[in-house]
């Protein structure tokens, strides 16, 4: 392993599992270090060139609707201790923004999406894959209580999203990815042993590459 380029750790799960949660949580566990979360919700496809109806009518949560190629390019430019120009998602507009965010190298990379580990050259980047797993009940609770405060939508339409899309790509190609994952994380954010033992992990990572933890 190379000592120089950041640990990257894959966080995924459906919408709404507490992949987020699990992800803030390391994050916090692992406070002080040099860390980014980068989610994959940011590199939706650029659709500046579409009507805002052929924008809506877009499938989010299937893998086309995800440019991969750009994913990939910047983090493995993040592993060669590159930085990058990490672009920006307009939900209001539904495509990239004309900004973006300077990203240094960090020591530790959290990637945390829904279909991360649907591409094998992501899954190939990752040190640790961690799949966060929740009853669809809940899911859908949390990702109304969200969508109707975060993004502003009605409740009519998150359900008919939920019916139309977001359930059915969950069991076509979110589930399946779980055979890829090194830890599966039942309950998401409320499982404080597994978070623990994800950021021990880490720390052990660290320390074997001559990091000094401060006592």
């Amino acid at each position: 392993m190379d000592n120089k380029r950041p640990i990257i750790i894959g966080v995924t799960g459906g919408s709404g599992s507490g992949k987020t949660t699990v992800s803030r949580a390391i994050y916090d566990q692992l406070n002080g270090e040099s860390m980014q979360i980068i989610t994959q919700d940011t590199y939706y496809n650029d659709q500046s060139d579409m009507t805002m109806e052929e924008r809506k009518a877009v499938n989010y949560d299937h893998p086309l609707a995800f440019d991969y190629d750009l994913l990939y390019e910047q983090l493995n430019q993040l592993r060669h201790n590159q930085p990058i120009e990490m672009p920006v998602y307009n939900y209001v507009e539904s495509t990239r923004s004309k900004d973006t965010i300077h990203i240094d190298p960090p020591e530790i990379i959290i990637l945390e999406g829904i279909l991360i580990l649907d591409d094998q050259r992501l899954r190939d980047l990752m040190d640790i894959k961690v799949y966060v797993d929740t009853d669809d009940d809940i899911r859908i609770i949390r990702r109304i209580q969200r969508d109707m405060v975060e993004r502003g939508r009605s409740l009519d339409s998150i359900i008919n999203q939920y019916l139309k899309t977001v359930k059915p790509m969950y069991h076509q190609f979110i589930e399946p990815t779980k055979r890829y994952a090194d830890i599966i994380v039942p309950e998401g954010g409320q499982n404080q042993v597994a978070i623990d033992l994800l950021a021990t992990k880490v720390r052990d990572i660290l320390v074997n590459r001559g990091h000094q933890f401060e006592k």
